[in-house]
């Protein structure tokens, strides 16, 4: 049955979505500061229309960096408060000329709108935004209490987030939190996702000879920094997909009998076909569902060492530099991994070369929640209602810091109510958002939220 809320989406949806071009108009990139100010714009559409919508106390808080948007609505009696987080800043655009439109002149094709930030994260930021006004110009009033955070710098590690909800517990207690930062395993299938991966990582430079050297006069001689790095980074991992580094897997939860039939019957993407890779490489006695959601991994990010110009330089390069990243699992503590790590190159350098670890500033742990929960039912229940479809639960592979931050500061649940695809192009040129994702999304908030009324556990 169609509520009164829903009915007033339905009439205003164009509306709602004329006010979603304009906030994805903003070219809010926080990670250069050329769009400062741009930045600042984004924030600022998020508190007026908070404003609007009717909640108080809205304030833009700075943070020594980007400012965040805080706002509340708490009038709602014996009811359970949400703390509602999201982000307002985008990746850059570049490189341009791969956009078939104008990253930030959003253009609706193909049911789709086209525009950076249309998925990750504004799109999805509004909708619960368009929710909210719903329930107020329609009831008067919210179904739960609300406190909202929207920063402006998720996109470059939300280095000033946790102090400032390190220092604001109090303002900020909530009873759990709802995060629309992520997507579903297929286009048109509702996900429930309830668990996360934490993340680690370094950066290894090998430094040889004071210079590039010549390879004719020199090689035999010297060591070779690129060939160096090579064998370290060959060391680090085996044909079977497994990392090599003592005492990297001895934390990590066996996976139970259960939760391995849970992953195994969500649909896998085909990443033959989306890939263009020849065949899979899990780890070995793991499926590639598993080894995605729930199995640990090492990474080489990029390597770069010596001449990259048109046609060859016959040098020996001095130096040569390898970005890694692992990606945890539940037990794991990016600290003890990443001292593993280093007292493993370390002890493994080669002749005739000096090695210097770099540990990456930026770490989280991982993050999973009961899927029997109660909350997490409901939003299962509101996602298979909307789409007509059976919900799948699923752990991702990817990390959302603040996930981990809000767990570890408030010991609440974070129910992770994502909406967008895997052909959404997050961080890429032509990135999109399926408009019957952002209406039966909004349905979904609609009954999850009234839902949720009920559900303090």
């Amino acid at each position: 049955m169609t509520t009164n809320v829903q009915e007033y989406l339905q009439k205003n949806r164009e509306v709602l979505l004329d006010k979603l071009t304009q906030f994805l108009t903003i070219p809010s990139i926080s990670t250069d500061s050329l769009y400062k100010e741009d930045v600042l714009k984004a924030g600022n559409f998020v508190a007026d229309y908070l404003n609007e919508i009717g909640f108080n106390n809205v304030e833009m808080k700075e943070t020594g960096g980007h400012p965040l948007v805080y706002g509340e609505w708490l009038e709602a009696e014996n009811a359970p408060t949400v703390f509602f987080y999201g982000h307002y800043d985008v990746q850059p655009a570049d490189p341009y000329e791969l956009w078939d439109s104008e990253p930030f002149k959003p253009e609706m094709r193909n049911g789709k709108i086209f525009a950076r930030g249309a998925s990750d994260d504004k799109g999805q930021v509004f909708m619960h935004l368009a929710v909210f006004e719903a329930f107020m110009k329609t009831e008067g009033r919210l179904p739960v209490n609300v406190k909202v955070i929207i920063e402006g710098e998720e996109e470059i590690g939300s280095e000033n987030l946790y102090p400032f909800l390190e220092k604001n517990k109090q303002l900020l207690s909530a009873d759990f939190a709802l995060i629309s930062d992520s997507g579903m395993v297929d286009k048109g299938q509702p996900t429930m996702l309830y668990g996360l991966k934490g993340f680690t990582g370094l950066e290894v430079t090998v430094n040889g000879p004071n210079r590039d050297l010549h390879s004719g006069l020199y090689g035999g001689a010297v060591k070779n920094p690129a060939m160096a790095l090579s064998h370290i980074l060959a060391s680090l991992k085996n044909q079977d997909e497994r990392v090599t580094v003592p005492g990297f897997y001895d934390d990590v939860e066996e996976l139970a009998t259960d939760e391995r039939k849970l992953m195994n019957e969500a649909p896998g993407e085909n990443f033959l076909e989306t890939t263009g890779v020849p065949e899979t490489t899990a780890e070995v006695d793991y499926t590639v569902n598993e080894h995605i959601m729930a199995r640990p991994t090492l990474e080489v990010n990029g390597m770069y060492s010596g001449y990259q110009g048109e046609g060859s330089k016959t040098i020996i390069p001095s130096s040569a530099t390898a970005k890694i990243t692992c990606r945890l699992v539940p037990g794991q503590e990016p600290q003890k991994i990443q001292d593993l790590l280093v007292d493993y190159i370390e002890n493994n350098v080669p002749k005739g070369v000096t090695v210097t670890v770099k540990r990456e500033a930026l770490s989280a742990k991982a993050y999973k929640v009961d899927p029997n929960h109660a909350l997490l039912q409901k939003a299962a229940e509101s996602l298979t209602s909307a789409f007509n479809k059976e919900t799948v639960f699923v752990r991702l592979g990817g990390s959302i810091p603040v996930v981990e931050q809000l767990d570890q500061l408030f010991q609440i649940p974070v129910v992770l109510l994502g909406f967008g695809t895997p052909e959404d192009n997050l961080h890429s040129p032509n990135e999109s958002f399926p408009l019957d994702h952002f209406d039966k999304g909004m349905d979904v908030l609609v009954n999850f939220y009234s839902a949720a009324r009920q559900k303090r556990n």
